[in-house]
């Protein structure tokens, strides 16, 4: 039997020639593997700190000395996991965004050898400048967290200027990388000394209380002080939008199975706004919060009608995204 040069050639065609767009559609999420590794190293620290802080009494700053490890520990994890994945679905400057990935996981795991290694000794890791030792400690702590912004601003404009899939996605990544970048900078408001560390040095420059000398009542594990501000309270929400904001579309678009109106790409891209302001909201209030010596669990008057009017707010600008959408087929 006779077989033409063209039906040969569509026989014998490499997958190669198949269009962009076919692959696109199979291909698997590339996930970033130095942040899988490191996400299991804290998975192991989580199980090894749990266990620790029940069979180790010490304390340092009024909390059990393996509290810290555990909590960085997790939020750590979480951190790893996340960027691992968005850096997957990155699709243009790939070699530099997983080449800060790589330098991303270098830095989170410096920062936790050391935080882990000062639990051990039962000290503290983070201000602490009393000894040469200890210097040194604080310094490359502090050189690694800078590398670890720098990092993460480097690949947050990546994802900025990659297609991300429908608008509402591309809201919810994009915003919450940039919100996370925000959360993590305010963790320099932390590094400066006091003023009554400058009256009265004792080996410590910096704090995490507003107010009254880090150490004080707090809240279980999180050490979040319950009597003065507390500046972990903004870096941790803020740097947590990472994940907030992504999930806040998987739930929408859960929803949309049910829910017609949600059904509209306009709409979920909406609410994600709505969301992303809101949240940036919740920030700038815990921060300013915290900068005024408030603690997260006594808010004042002000603290109080400013939350109120940043719920309503929300409130509002959900009903108006919806009730637009329900007027417009969906999409």
């Amino acid at each position: 039997m006779h077989i033409s040069e063209s039906s040969r050639a569509a026989v014998i065609q490499p997958r190669s020639t198949l269009s962009d767009t076919a692959l696109q559609t199979v291909a698997p999420v590339r996930w970033h593997r130095p942040l899988l590794w490191v996400a299991a190293a804290m998975a192991v620290l989580t199980v090894a700190a749990l266990v620790l802080r029940f069979v180790d009494a010490r304390e340092v700053t009024g909390l059990n000395a393996w509290d810290k490890p555990l909590k960085f520990a997790i939020s750590t994890l979480i951190y790893c996991v996340t960027w691992s994945w968005l850096i997957g679905q990155v699709t243009r400057f790939t070699r530099i965004s997983r080449a800060c990935g790589t330098v991303i996981a270098l830095a989170l795991a410096i920062e936790l050898a050391l935080i882990t290694g000062a639990a051990a000794f039962g000290t503290t890791s983070h201000f602490n400048v009393s000894s040469p030792t200890a210097t040194v400690v604080w310094s490359v702590m502090g050189t690694s967290i800078t590398v670890l912004w720098l990092a993460t601003f480097v690949v947050s404009v990546v994802l900025i200027v990659s297609p991300l899939g429908d608008r509402a996605r591309a809201v919810a990544i994009r915003t919450g990388a940039v919100i996370a970048l925000l959360g993590l900078g305010l963790a320099y408001l932390m590094t400066g000394p006091t003023a009554q560390q400058l009256d009265d040095f004792q080996g410590i420059a910096g704090a995490h209380t507003v107010g009254l000398p880090d150490g004080g009542a707090g809240l279980p594990i999180l050490g979040w002080s319950t009597v003065s501000g507390d500046l972990r309270i903004p870096h941790f929400i803020g740097m947590h939008a990472l994940q907030a904001l992504p999930l806040l579309l998987i739930a929408l678009e859960l929803l949309s199975r049910r829910v017609a109106v949600l059904r509209s790409v306009a709409v979920r891209t909406g609410l994600v706004w709505t969301g992303a302001a809101g949240y940036l909201a919740v920030v700038g209030l815990v921060t300013w919060q915290a900068l005024r010596g408030q603690s997260i669990v006594q808010p004042d008057v002000a603290t109080l009608v400013s939350g109120a009017a940043l719920v309503l707010a929300m409130a509002v600008s959900t009903l108006v995204v919806l009730a637009r959408g329900a007027r417009v087929p969906s999409q």
